[in-house]
């Protein structure tokens, strides 16, 4: 019965094949073409197109590994300045409170000389703290420069002038100084 169905529809489906025109070299000349232009695309279309898109997905995954480095290095040099600034501010108020103790010490008529002397040893560390901090400002300002350019020049993949540099480290001095 099955078999009797199955010649049946045979029969039928070349029959409505002969009716629009179906011709079996056509057709198989036509899925011939179709499977050269499908190989054809893949390896001269598809295959470059996700190449590429690849190899930009690994430069964005790199740029941002890189940009996430950098924002762990600025943390850390943030950090070291902060410790710099309040060693340098504890050693200024020890050489204060060192000066007063020796001040309070002597007599009535050294003490005018010692105050003179500590005030003038506080205006010196006070000097001296604040140019340790001045230098180590324009350092972390260097390095942060230096630190911009190098990863705008691997994040963008291209090749900065001197005047991006100087540009990009100026840029940035002004942002770590507000």
């Amino acid at each position: 019965m099955f078999a009797a169905e199955t010649g049946g529809m045979l029969q039928q489906a070349r029959e409505t094949g002969e009716q629009f025109g179906f011709n079996k070299s056509i057709f198989i000349s036509q899925i011939i073409s179709v499977l050269v232009v499908a190989l054809l695309l893949k390896k001269f279309a598809y295959g470059p197109i996700l190449q590429i898109l690849l190899e930009r997905r690994e430069r964005i995954e790199a740029g941002l590994k890189n940009a996430d480095r950098i924002k762990a290095e600025l943390a850390k040099t943030e950090a070291a300045r902060l410790e710099i600034l309040n060693k340098a501010n504890v050693q200024a108020n020890k050489l204060i409170e060192e000066a007063r103790a020796a001040a309070a010490k002597v007599q009535e008529v050294e003490t005018q000389k010692a105050i003179a002397a500590a005030e003038q040893i506080i205006v010196k560390a006070r000097q001296a703290a604040e140019a340790d901090h001045a230098r180590m400002l324009a350092e972390l300002r260097k390095e942060i420069g230096g630190l911009v350019v190098k990863a705008t020049t691997q994040v963008t993949g291209k090749i900065l002038t001197l005047d991006d540099q100087k540009r990009l480290a100026d840029e940035t001095n002004r942002q770590v100084a507000a």
